[in-house]
């Protein structure tokens, strides 16, 4: 069954969504599900902008049959390699013998390390500003490598200014019907999901963000058509400043992200101390975390969004605590910066945790203004002089 929708008059979506799938890439929980974002243009020539999941591979094909009924099917544009939008492009071609395959160097690569298909007389390269006629439409390719792939490009129609933009804009989270930015509450049902997204997916390549976004300035853009989540036909201003913020590494928030560990619950306690502290200073959304309960996507995303940070942890076999190593090596990984940072160690016999968390960040362009409490076991009334101190110094 066809539940294809028209964003203009001959532009079609044609994706569906996945809400079994409990880890995106196999390693971010996504419980809202997620979209996988197919478009199909019907002009004297018919295209179909980049393919979808093997999940949701059989409603794509439904819907691209829906929308060509009964015409060939003469390109197929691949934007982005990854098997999440490429899984089954040797289906595609039983399909449709004749489709041309439009990608540039990069993507052939990828398609012959993925499958096994004569590509001699199929594959149609192109390059930086090349264009191909569709008859009313004329489609412009521009170069976004590493945002995140190598090979990755957008495409822009130029008559319905629409620009096809890969993972770029993208998010979490299955569409419910409708498809457009303005057909929901983006920032209550996806901003948190679209920054999750991002920051994990894209966020370690801001520079090359950047260079895509300063591309775009140069479009009339009127559609933005994400490979996830909402097409955005309105507001376009809205996400795309949300994406050079993030992708400038800048705060969205001036106030406290705590990352904690704790074994037994005394570091625990610290920080919720901490938390009043901040609180009686007049600091609102304190956002607090256990390393341990919480997946590192969720915490690495709003280290992205909050000024200032707490890291704190007990120490582990004259190290750090395993989980909360993994989540700064996760935010030196997505090159975090421009942070205010204080660490907090507790440690029973020989603290050790204070030393390896300074290792990591001493590498990352971030602030430490303050690392001087070692709990001993337990938060004890003496602490409280340098909890106090802790507090001014980050919100200074």
């Amino acid at each position: 069954m066809n539940y294809s929708r028209f964003i203009t008059d001959d532009t079609y979506y044609v994706g569906a969504s996945d809400r079994r799938l409990s880890l995106f890439e196999n390693v971010f929980p996504i419980p809202k599900g997620v979209s996988y974002n197919s478009y199909v243009i019907t002009d004297e020539k018919t295209a179909l902008l980049d393919l979808m999941d093997e999940s949701v591979s059989k409603q794509g094909f439904e819907n691209i049959a829906g929308v060509l009924n009964g015409r060939p099917l003469d390109y197929v544009i691949i934007n982005h390699m990854e098997p999440d939008h490429c899984s089954r492009l040797d289906e595609l071609i039983l399909r449709y013998p004749q489709v041309k395959v439009v990608g540039n160097a990069k993507t052939l690569k990828m398609i012959n390390q993925f499958y096994d298909l004569d590509m001699q007389d199929r594959f149609v390269s192109v390059n930086e500003g090349d264009t191909l006629e569709l008859g009313r439409h004329t489609l412009t390719f521009v170069n976004a490598p590493m945002v995140h792939w190598p090979e990755v490009m957008v495409t822009y129609d130029t008559l319905t200014k629409a620009l096809f933009s890969a993972d770029a804009f993208g998010t979490f989270g299955a569409l419910g019907g409708n498809i457009f930015n303005d057909e929901y509450d983006f920032e209550y049902e996806f901003l948190e999901e679209a920054r999750r997204y991002y920051t994990n997916i894209v966020g370690k390549y801001g520079v090359q963000v950047q260079a895509v976004l300063k591309k775009a300035s140069a479009l009339d853009i009127k559609y933005i058509c994400p490979l996830h989540g909402p097409v955005w036909r309105s507001n376009l201003d809205y996400i795309i400043g949300k994406y050079d913020v993030w992708s400038r590494y800048e705060a969205e928030s001036q106030s406290v992200m705590i990352a904690y560990a704790s074994m037994y619950g005394n570091t625990e306690s610290t920080v919720n101390v901490l938390a009043n502290v901040l609180a009686e200073k007049g600091v609102k959304d304190i956002r607090i975390y256990d390393v341990s309960k919480t997946d590192v996507s969720y915490v690495l995303s709003d280290a992205f969004k909050y000024k200032r940070l707490v890291f704190a942890s007990p120490s582990y076999n004259g190290g750090l605590y395993p989980k909360m190593e993994n989540l700064l090596l996760d935010l030196k990984a997505h090159s975090l910066k421009d942070r205010k940072v204080v660490v907090i160690e507790n440690g029973t016999w020989a603290p050790s945790a204070k030393k390896t968390i300074l290792s990591i960040l001493e590498t990352m362009k971030v602030d430490i203004v303050n690392a001087d409490l070692t709990v001993k076991s337990s938060l004890k009334d003496s602490d409280m002089e340098c909890i106090e101190k802790i507090a001014e110094d980050i919100l200074a």
